[in-house]
C-alpha cells in the first residue's frame, strides 16, 4: 500500500505539492459558486501535477461549504482521472464508523487506488453543533474513543471482525466482501501530538495542521517519527503539513487577499461566523489592537506574495519542519485568486502540464 501514500515530486519542487480544499464561500458568492471552483480546482491539480486534492469537513460556519466530504469527492472523482482525491478529514466522532467504511468504499468503488481517507478526532465546529451532529453532549467522549473507532473502522474496511465479535456478519458495502481486497489507505491528522503518537505507534502516514497550529508543528513530527513503528502500510515515517499559501502576480495582490482570509478567521475566533469578506471589505474594517495583534499573528504564518516570494517560503518551511509533503490551502474570497494562486506555484516550480 506504500504506492497509494508517497508521492513524487515534480519539476523543481522539493517535495510533492498537493491541495487542501475548504470550499470557501466569499461574501456576494454563493454555494454552487465555490462548488464549481474546487471543480476547476481539482482540474487544475491533476493537469499541473499536484499529487492529492483533500476537502476538510466543517460545519455550521457560513463560509465553508465543504460539510459533506465525500458527495464533494464524488463529485470531483466524476471530473477528474489520476489525481488522488481525499478527505482533510473526516472527523471520525461525529460519524458511526460503519458509515464511513461505506461512504469511502463507494468513494474507492468510484475511483479505484485515488481514495484517501483522512482522519481527525475534533469535531469540525463548535460545541453546540458537534453536539446535533452527534445526539449527545458528552462530546468529550468521542474524542477519547478515537483509537477505538479508528480500530473499529479499519476492521470494517479490511472485513475482518474476529469470529464471535457482535460485528462479525456486518459486511461494509462497497469493500472486500463483494471481491478483491483494495481499500483507500487511512490517514491520521492533528495539530497537536495525540494523533502524532497514535500516527506513530499504529505506523500510518500523518498529515498535521500548520495552517492553524504552527507552533505545534515540530514538535509533533519529532513525536510522530520517534513514535514510529513499521507497519504494513509503511515502513517509514510519511508525514505531510497542511500550509496557508497564496500567490500572486503582485506582492500587494497576495496582501489583499490573504487579509480576507485573516479577518474571517479573526470572525470565526469571535464567535461571528460569516461569509469571506471582500479584500475591500478587509481593507477598510477598523482593527482593533488586540484585533490587529490576532491577525498579525495569524498572516505571520501564511506563506504569501510573488510566485518566487511563496516558494522561498515553502522551501524554508520545508527545510525547517522536514515534511514528506506540502499540502496547500488558499484561503482567499474569490475563486479565481485561488486558481490563479495555485496555477503561478506550479509555475513557480515548473511543474510540467499534463497531456490529455
Amino acid at each position: 500500500m506504500t504506492d497509494t501514500i508517497r508521492g513524487e515530486a515534480r519539476g523543481t519542487a522539493p517535495v510533492p505539492l498537493s491541495v487542501l480544499d475548504l470550499v470557501t464561500v466569499g461574501s456576494g458568492r454563493t454555494a454552487s459558486q465555490a462548488l464549481a471552483t474546487s471543480v476547476e480546482l481539482s482540474r487544475l491539480a491533476e493537469r499541473r501535477g499536484f499529487h492529492r486534492h483533500w476537502v476538510a469537513e466543517h460545519h455550521s460556519m457560513p463560509g465553508v461549504a465543504s460539510s459533506s466530504p465525500a458527495v464533494i469527492l464524488a463529485h470531483l472523482a466524476a471530473h477528474t482521472r489520476r489525481i488522488r482525491l481525499g478527505s482533510g478529514g473526516v472527523m471520525l466522532p461525529n460519524h458511526a464508523p460503519l458509515v464511513v467504511a461505506e461512504q469511502f468504499g463507494t468513494l474507492e468503488a468510484l475511483a479505484p487506488g485515488r481514495v484517501d481517507l483522512g482522519l481527525g478526532r475534533a469535531p469540525g465546529t463548535d460545541g453546540a453543533t458537534a453536539a446535533a451532529l452527534r445526539r449527545t453532549d458528552r462530546l468529550n467522549e468521542g474524542a477519547d474513543d478515537f483509537p477505538e473507532q479508528l480500530a473499529e473502522l479499519t476492521r470494517f474496511l479490511d472485513d475482518d471482525f474476529p469470529d464471535g465479535h457482535p460485528y462479525a456478519r456486518i459486511h461494509a458495502v462497497p469493500g472486500p466482501v463483494q471481491g478483491p481486497k483494495g481499500r483507500p489507505p487511512i490517514w491520521l491528522l492533528g495539530s497537536s501530538g495525540f494523533s502524532a503518537r497514535l500516527a506513530g505507534v499504529l505506523g500510518l502516514p500523518f498529515a498535521f495542521a500548520h495552517h492553524f497550529s504552527a507552533r505545534n508543528t515540530v514538535p509533533a513530527l519529532d513525536l510522530y517519527r520517534d513514535s514510529f513503528r513499521p507497519s504494513e502500510v509503511l515502513d517509514a515515517p510519511y508525514a505531510l503539513i497542511g500550509v496557508s499559501a497564496l500567490a500572486a502576480d503582485e506582492a500587494s495582490q497576495a496582501r489583499r487577499q490573504v487579509l480576507s482570509g485573516a479577518l474571517a478567521m479573526l470572525r470565526l475566533r469571535t464567535g461571528r461566523p460569516g461569509l469571506v469578506p471582500t479584500p475591500e471589505e478587509a481593507e477598510a474594517y477598523s482593527f482593533s489592537p488586540a484585533e490587529r495583534e490576532f491577525t498579525d499573528g495569524w498572516l505571520a504564518n501564511v506563506v504569501y506574495g510573488t510566485p518566487d516570494e511563496v516558494r522561498t517560503g515553502l522551501d524554508d518551511l520545508r527545510k525547517r519542519t522536514g515534511a514528506d509533503e506540502l499540502m496547500l490551502t488558499a484561503n482567499a474570497h474569490g475563486g479565481e485568486a485561488r486558481l490563479r494562486s495555485y496555477e503561478l506555484i506550479a509555475d513557480a516550480y515548473d511543474l510540467p502540464e499534463a497531456a490529455g
